[in-house]
């Protein structure tokens, strides 16, 4: 083992600062006012577990070009850690877990001090570290190097808890086929969960797993105490006995102290006089000390065993602890949420050396110089440079990318053109091609992104030849993979990809490079990924989904295969702007805006036009279909780009007195613009409403309405000025291949009535006629229901 690199001693008061503060803090949380009656928590007893692993590595181990996932629960640790570096306000301290103070769990956009990935959903701050790994890799096998240093570690701070979650064993398995590097994972394993003690052994069956991947293995059970006790007589006893002792009875051991340590080692040790005497020569405070200095809590064991490591194989670190240690709470089987009383935070006070009045200051109770103690944080490596977010340069869009891959008339699908614009994109030798990634969970063909990789090549870290082609056998598919490649591929699994999309479009800000990564899915799956792209919106990283195919147009694939709640999805999600456009001219349109709008990140107020907040940019969903449409002819319409990126278009403008609207999102537009065929001889005022956001659409709507009730009458949405001239009487009838409600809404806008038409059951087997027809979506069923809503006149 390496030796410490910085000094045990100061370590040891550094510790003992963030214990205290973490503690302090939840405590502080409580005592505030609960005006609204609800529990505020904070976990001081997982904190706690945790302080030694935190302290060694962010004071000792890690450098600049690292970046670190904390485990939730210890969010009070890594605030307390951020204060003393002065990248924390006390404000925000005191505030813990209150409106604008320090964030119950690490947040990259809520939270002001550096954190490098946010967590809260457990498993998955675990999960994107080794796609963070993979893509620091791709960026490196193109020779771009904003930082010009070293690859940097991913590290992971995992509670034994969080390996649960089955989003880990899937990340586990994808990254062992893409050669996993620099990638640390450190479990916080106290062997206690929210509710009770984990399973006997677990610590067997994590290894086992891991070294399945090829992962290195190290075990930090022991502390120097323990490990000096096992080398005296009687030693080789004492630590079988450790090993042999169930975590339950360990726990309850730890929570009743030295005593009870004494009674039950002298009891089972009654005929081994060895083992005994190395008993009965400590007190029981020593007894305690000795029983609890496990791996996970000995500075000088986890600083000789991180800094040891003099590869960059991926490695797992499994650190024994203790829940709450060091607390009136260690080892209690209740302690996941249990905070400490009035008394015991008074004792704790008293054993901190910490005087009243004096509890946030940063070097109350040290027995160290301050002057000296400021000097060595003044010098710790991972904080050299100060804040570690970059904001590289943005890249220009060719106004190429916005022209329609499709002629008039022609018949093409919404993904067939997605298809042909990035394989456009891909021809050219622009900074906008070299910086797109793209990654699909195995539908890389049947969501047409074929053509992109046959041009644009896979990604690996090294050149694996494509035996197929080399055989001479016909295929459409170049799948030879090189480290210039661009195409990620991945296992089936969508959470992986949400995992894989936020890592690459978190890029700009962790490496310094800026990445464009699109992602394609089959639709209905979003729903199987919903946590990890929920996670990746929530930490502001950039990238584009596709979803295709959707809904039941998707006709013979039957109902496993048909969505219908994800335009809903794409409405709720913050941070994503959800189009679904009809036709290959408006997808283009849709594309060059989003290409532009991942990169953005102003902060100034709404658009007055839209009321969107456009400039601080967020991710793009795409709904799209498999279903060829004949591309329409337009109109000259000036405004026609900028209103489908405001969410809406009118295909045909309605006349001054039109008593019916039909409006659209999606493929289902041909049934629209039929069904208003079929009504035109009695209402030649009808107008067709192309939607191509509805997300978008009523976003504006609704923030248009907020700023009148502040008081600016003139605010008005796009959805408002579309609206605004039809007369009162006018009814409007919606249509989607998707939830119904997507549209609903739309009535209440100037307050016309409306029928919404959509797929509220399960889809099934059957032509695309059928299941129009049988879920009421078609040109005949959208005519009939307009004609119950209106008679119509004669002309």
């Amino acid at each position: 083992m390496a030796k410490a690199t910085r000094d045990l001693k100061t370590l040891l008061r550094l510790e003992r600062k963030i214990l205290w503060l973490a503690c302090w803090m939840i405590d502080q949380a409580n005592r505030r006012e609960k005006v609204d009656g609800v529990k505020i928590g904070g976990h001081q007893a997982s904190s706690a577990s945790i302080v030694s692993l935190m302290t060694a590595l962010y004071f000792d181990v890690l450098r600049p070009q690292d970046r670190v996932a904390v485990k939730p629960h210890a969010s009070p640790v890594f605030h307390a850690i951020q204060y003393l570096m002065g990248n924390q306000k006390l404000e925000n301290l005191q505030n813990f877990r209150g409106y604008r103070g320090a964030q119950s769990y690490p947040s990259r956009t809520k939270d002001v001090d550096d954190v490098d990935f946010s967590t809260g959903s457990v498993g998955l701050g675990v999960g994107i570290t080794p796609f963070a790994s993979l893509v620091q890799d791709y960026i490196a096998a193109k020779g771009w190097s904003a930082t010009g240093e070293k690859p940097g570690r991913m590290v992971a701070l995992a509670g034994d808890a969080e390996l649960d979650e089955g989003n880990v064993y899937e990340a586990l398995q994808e990254c062992w086929k893409h050669d996993l590097r620099n990638c640390w994972w450190i479990i916080d394993y106290n062997r206690q969960s929210l509710d009770g003690v984990v399973r006997e052994g677990l610590c067997h069956r994590i290894e086992t797993v891991f070294r399945a991947f090829g992962w290195d293995v190290v075990t930090l059970k022991y502390g120097t105490l323990q490990r000096a006790a096992f080398e005296e007589p009687g030693g080789e006893a004492f630590r079988e006995w450790i090993d042999a002792c169930s975590n339950q009875l360990y726990s309850a051991l730890l929570f009743q102290g030295g005593a009870a340590w004494r009674k039950r080692l002298l009891d089972d040790f009654e005929d081994h006089a060895n083992a005994s005497a190395l008993i009965e020569s400590r007190s029981n405070d020593e007894l305690s000390e000795l029983m609890n200095n496990l791996g996970g809590h000995c500075l000088q064991t986890l600083s000789e065993t991180f800094n040891g490591i003099d590869h960059d194989r991926p490695t797992v670190f499994i650190a024994y602890t203790v829940k709450g240690y060091r607390t009136p709470l260690a080892g209690h089987k209740d302690n996941h949420s249990g905070l400490m009383t009035s008394a015991q935070m008074q004792a704790f006070q008293e054993q901190m050396k910490v005087r009243p009045g004096h509890e946030w200051e940063p070097f109350e109770g040290s027995d160290g110089s301050a002057i000296e103690i400021q000097a060595f944080l003044d010098s710790v490596p991972f904080f050299a440079k100060g804040r570690r977010r970059y904001r590289p340069e943005r890249i220009d869009i060719p106004e190429t990318v916005a022209v329609s891959p499709a002629a008039v008339r022609e018949e093409i699908s919404t993904q067939a053109a997605f298809g042909r614009i990035l394989d456009a994109i891909g021809k050219s030798d622009s900074e906008l091609a070299a910086r797109i990634v793209t990654t699909s969970p195995d539908v890389t063909v049947s969501t047409n992104l074929g053509p992109w990789v046959n041009r644009r090549r896979l990604f690996a870290g090294r050149e694996l030849a494509d035996v197929f082609r080399d055989q001479r056998i016909p295929s459409a598919q170049k799948w030879d993979f090189s480290p210039q490649g661009q195409h990620i591929e991945l296992g089936i699994a969508e959470m992986n990809l949400f995992l894989l999309l936020g890592a690459a479009g978190l890029s700009h800000s962790l490496f310094g490079e800026r990445l464009l990564p699109i992602g394609t899915l089959y639709d209905p799956f979003v729903s199987r990924g919903l946590d990890a792209l929920n996670y990746a919106c929530y930490q502001d990283a950039r990238f584009i989904v596709v979803g295709t195919p959707s809904g039941v147009s998707l006709s013979s694939e039957g109902g496993a295969h048909q969505s219908i709640a994800q335009p809903l999805i794409g409405m709720s999600q913050d941070g994503l702007a959800s189009f679904e456009p009809a036709f290959a001219d408006e997808l283009a349109i849709v594309m060059a805006w989003a290409f532009d709008y991942l990169q953005r990140d102003g902060e100034g107020g709404p658009d007055e036009r839209t009321w969107l907040r456009d400039e601080t940019g967020g991710s793009v969903y795409l709904r799209l279909s498999t279903r060829h449409i004949e591309q329409p002819g337009r109109k000259p319409n000036p405004n026609f780009a900028r209103e489908v990126i405001d969410g809406a278009t009118w295909l045909k403008e309605p006349g001054p007195n039109a008593d019916l609207i039909i409006a659209y999102q999606g493929t289902v537009g041909t049934e629209a613009i039929a069904a208003a065929g079929m009504l035109a001889d009695r209402r030649r005022d009808i107008g067709v409403l192309s939607i191509t956001s509805a997300d978008r659409l009523n976003a504006g709507w609704q923030a248009a309405q907020r700023e009148r009730v502040r008081g600016n009458l003139r605010a008005l949405s796009h959805a408002e000025r579309l609206l605004n001239k039809l007369p009162r009487h006018c009814r409007i009838v919606t249509v989607i291949d998707g939830h119904p409600a997507t549209l609903s809404w739309l009535g209440g806008v100037m307050g016309h009535k409306t029928v919404s038409l959509g797929v509220e059951h399960f889809g099934q087997t059957g032509t695309v006629g059928d299941l129009y027809q049988h879920y009421e979506i078609d040109a005949a069923s959208i005519a009939g229901t307009a004609s119950s809503l209106t008679s119509g006149k004669s002309e």
